[in-house]
């Protein structure tokens, strides 16, 4: 680190000790979803995101105590093949027949900060760490050079914002769930959350829809609300297609997790499989996406604009590539390198 670094963050660090430190308004920016919309983002100043990344360690050395073992978004030592795993080897290893796919209506929007500050104050005594927060949530968005005051929500995008989320559901859901998981379920019962995307399997019908009219009621009372056409009770589980083969019924629905489509399956050996593949969609966007940054790159050399679509190629496997997946993540690899060779031959015509 050079002189002048330590100096800039040594001024930082004195404001923020003496209280002199207040929080910037952070800049609006959109990315796309692999549905069409845009996703709204909030750009933090340098400073903020400094100090943000200080309190987030801090933090999380705290909570990392108390956050239950089926968390596993934006924890340390965790991603998103850990939820994958711990899913998948739940539905294995447990009786389950049947699979709640929630959806929480737009949470990052709706994040109440009255409850936000309750669960926060449970475990966090210094009020210096408090009034940061606070600070970084009401800081408020500059768009076109016009600054929104927003009194709800928690920005995406920033450093501290999985944080907030995290703990936020950990009263709301992960507590009241493990708990009724314990002492009222009268089958097996599986929790995986990643981030505000959770999925729950129940080996009772009953115990599932029990759980949905709690859950909903719980959510309504902290401000949040189950996406009614997102959230599905599905039946999945290894005895699904027996039993709806029996009903006169069709192959069992599928549901998405993160990022991926889960599909009842039967492995060569003839027994029950999880089969993962990427969302079709997500897919569709991502290419959508390559395509259009190559033609943003069509001034760079042939060899330049090769290494980035590798680059590209590399992370996309390194996100999708799991067992029974490889049809998806070989097509993903054909097509994007065919968009770098229609590219290559319109530079050389």
């Amino acid at each position: 680190m050079s002189r002048a670094w330590r100096l800039i963050c040594g001024a930082w660090h004195e404001r923020v000790q003496q209280g002199g430190y207040r929080a910037s308004s952070s800049r609006r920016a959109y990315i796309p979803k692999a549905d069409g919309r845009l996703r709204p983002l909030g750009i933090a100043t340098l400073e903020d995101k400094i100090v943000q990344r200080a309190a987030v360690e801090v933090l999380s050395a705290v909570y990392e105590a108390d956050f239950l073992g089926f968390c596993c978004g934006f924890r340390p030592g965790r991603g998103p093949h850990q939820a994958l795993d711990a899913l998948t080897a739940g539905i294995y290893r447990k009786k389950v027949n049947w699979v709640l796919d929630a959806d929480i209506r737009d949470f990052s929007g709706q994040l109440d900060r009255a409850w936000l500050r309750k669960f926060l104050r449970h475990r966090i005594a210094d009020r210096r760490v408090l009034r940061l927060i606070d600070r970084w949530l009401a800081a408020g968005v500059i768009e076109d050079g016009t600054w929104t005051e927003s009194d709800r929500g928690s920005p995406q995008g920033a450093s501290v914002s999985p944080l907030p989320a995290n703990v936020y559901l950990h009263y709301v859901l992960d507590l009241r769930a493990g708990w009724r998981r314990r002492r009222h379920a009268h089958g097996d019962v599986i929790i995986v959350r990643w981030a505000d995307d959770f999925i729950a399997g129940f080996g009772h019908r009953q115990d599932a829809e029990r759980f949905l009219t709690e859950l909903r009621g719980r959510f309504a009372k902290s401000g949040l609300e189950l996406h009614p056409d997102k959230t599905r009770l599905t039946e999945f589980g290894r005895h699904a297609v027996r039993d709806r083969a029996a009903r006169g019924e069709g192959k069992p629905e599928t549901f998405d997790f993160p990022g991926f489509t889960h599909i009842c399956a039967t492995s060569r050996n003839g027994r029950f499989w999880v089969k993962r593949i990427t969302i079709s969609k997500r897919k569709r966007a991502k290419l959508k996406t390559v395509s259009d940054q190559l033609r943003r790159r069509a001034h760079l050399p042939i060899p330049d604009q090769g290494r980035w679509l590798a680059s590209v190629v590399r992370g996309h496997k390194a996100c999708y590539a799991v067992p029974g997946n490889t049809k998806a993540v070989s097509s993903f690899r054909t097509q994007a390198s065919a968009f770098g060779v229609l590219m290559e031959m319109k530079t050389q015509a």
